[in-house]
């Protein structure tokens, strides 16, 4: 059982490192809310992580791994993180953003958790990655182990995540009294950019499967 719970710790924090949607909106929250930002968009992704084994588990799982379904998630989320992005950006050039956490009421911590979950979902490769590789992972711990076994599992992988982007948060969060808001405008346009950059990559991944079958 210890096996089990290095090993999804590990593939868990291979996966988190990596550049995405949620760390892109990981660091802008942490400018703003500091290290907290990190722990709850962490705990949204685990929700939805969650709320995935439970699927997978019960043999949905086949049904997300689908061309079809990739290309729905991959439209639909798409066309969610150019919004977000293009919001961002909307919102520098109406010079509606503030490092004054008296002026960000708006982002509570409700709205956080959320967005870790929509922003998992948005990503296509995500969702196919526990389709496919997350299902076979899930099985063994089930083989083995039973229903403790899957639990152990998931617990180290959303440890992972967790511990991950709550080391970000803080990290940024420590450089936030060198940040005017003219540098803050700069890193919100450059973090709005990867997000809307990301949204056309999973649309045109999307909109080229269509084409092509």
């Amino acid at each position: 059982m210890i096996a089990i719970f290095l090993k999804s710790l590990i593939i868990g924090y291979s996966g988190a490192i990596m550049p995405g949607p949620m760390l892109t909106y990981t660091i802008d929250k942490s400018i703003r809310h500091g290290a907290k930002a990190g722990l709850l968009v962490s705990v949204g992704h685990a929700f939805l992580e969650l709320i995935l084994v439970i699927l997978i588990f019960i043999g949905v799982g086949r049904y997300l791994a689908t061309d079809i379904a990739r290309t729905i998630i991959g439209l639909i989320g798409g066309v969610v993180l150019v919004y977000l992005g293009m919001k961002m950006i909307k919102a520098v050039y109406l010079n509606k953003i503030s490092l004054n956490n008296e002026d960000n009421k708006n982002d509570n911590q409700g709205n956080m958790i959320s967005a870790g979950a929509v922003l998992s979902a948005s990503n296509p490769y995500f969702i196919i990655w526990w389709a496919a590789v997350g299902l076979t992972l899930i099985m063994n711990a089930y083989k083995y182990f039973g229903i403790i076994g899957i639990a152990v599992f998931y617990i180290g992988h959303i440890i992972s995540d967790i511990t991950w982007f709550t080391f970000v948060s803080a990290l940024v969060s420590k450089t936030r009294h060198i940040i005017n808001i003219k540098v803050y405008k700069f890193i919100i346009i450059i973090l709005a950019t990867c997000l809307v950059g990301f949204g056309l990559s999973f649309f045109y991944s999307s909109i080229r499967y269509i084409f092509m079958v």
